[in-house]
C-alpha cells in the first residue's frame, strides 16, 4: 500500500478544510450561500488559490453533495444493522434514520433535495452509475425490497402493464441498480414518493397547518407501508 507524501496529505486536509467551510455556509445561509469568495477569505486564502483544489463552485457542490449522500448512507446502514436480521424491522429502521437525518440537517436536506443548484443537478444526472453516492444509497433499500420480493411477492400492479406502461420510464434507475425486477422497481419509487414527500413536508414546514407531530404521521405511514410488503400477490399476467 502507497503511503501518501507529504504534498499528498497537506492537498488532502486543505480539500477537506474546504468543505467544511462549504457545510459552514451551507448551514448559516442555504445552498445559495455557498460561495468560492466566502470560502476562501474564511480560509486566509486567495479566491483564485481555491481553483487549484476544485475547478469552480459546482464541482465543490457536487463533491459535497457526494459526502452527504455518504454521511446519510452511513446512519441509514448504522440503523439497519442495529435492527436485527429480519427484513421488515430493518427497513423500518432505515427509513426512520432517513428522516431523523432530513429533519436535524434541514440545509443538508436542501441541497441535496430541494431546487437543485448546477452542480447538483450535474451530481444527479450521473446516478446512473452503480458507484454513484445517490445510487449506493438507494440500493441500500432496494437490496431489501428484492429479497423480500422474491421470497414473498406483494399486491402490485399486473406485470405486464408495470412493462408496458414503466418499462422504458425505469431504464435510469435499472441502469443505476442492475437488473431489477419491475416490480421491486416500481414499489421502491412508490414508496419513495410516498415517505419522502413527507419528510420533504416536514422539513420545510408544510405540515405544520395540519399536525403537531409529523413523526407520528410518518411511522403510519412507515407502517402502511410495509404491511403493503407482507399481504399475499394475487397471481398477475406474465
Amino acid at each position: 500500500m502507497t503511503v501518501p507524501n507529504r504534498r499528498e496529505r497537506l492537498r488532502k486536509a486543505t480539500v477537506t478544510e474546504i468543505k467544511a467551510h462549504a457545510r459552514r455556509l451551507l448551514v448559516a445561509g442555504g445552498p445559495q450561500a455557498i460561495s468560492l469568495r466566502a470560502i476562501a477569505r474564511d480560509m486566509g486564502m486567495t479566491a483564485p488559490a481555491i481553483y487549484r483544489y476544485f475547478p469552480g463552485l459546482d464541482a465543490l457542490v457536487a463533491e459535497l453533495t457526494g459526502d452527504l449522500y455518504d454521511e446519510m448512507r452511513e446512519l441509514v446502514t448504522q440503523a439497519r444493522d442495529a435492527a436485527g436480521e429480519e427484513p421488515l424491522p430493518r427497513l423500518a429502521a432505515m427509513t426512520r434514520a432517513f428522516r431523523s437525518w432530513s429533519v436535524t440537517h434541514p440545509a443538508e436536506f436542501t441541497l441535496l433535495f430541494g431546487a437543485p443548484l448546477p452542480g447538483v443537478a450535474g451530481f444527479v444526472e450521473q446516478c446512473t452509475h452503480a458507484d454513484h453516492p445517490g445510487a449506493r444509497f438507494g440500493a441500500l433499500f432496494l437490496q431489501i425490497l428484492t429479497e423480500l420480493w422474491h421470497h414473498s411477492p406483494w399486491p402490485v400492479p399486473p406485470t405486464q402493464t408495470l412493462r408496458e406502461r414503466l418499462g422504458d420510464t425505469l431504464a435510469p434507475l435499472r441502469q443505476s441498480q442492475g437488473p431489477l425486477p419491475v416490480e421491486v422497481a416500481y414499489t421502491f419509487l412508490s414508496g419513495w414518493v410516498r415517505l419522502y414527500g413527507l419528510v420533504a413536508q416536514e422539513v420545510f414546514g408544510h405540515l405544520r397547518w395540519a399536525v403537531t407531530d409529523p413523526e407520528a404521521l410518518f411511522s403510519i405511514e412507515v407502517d402502511r407501508f410495509l404491511k403493503q410488503l407482507t399481504a399475499d400477490a394475487p397471481p398477475t399476467h406474465h
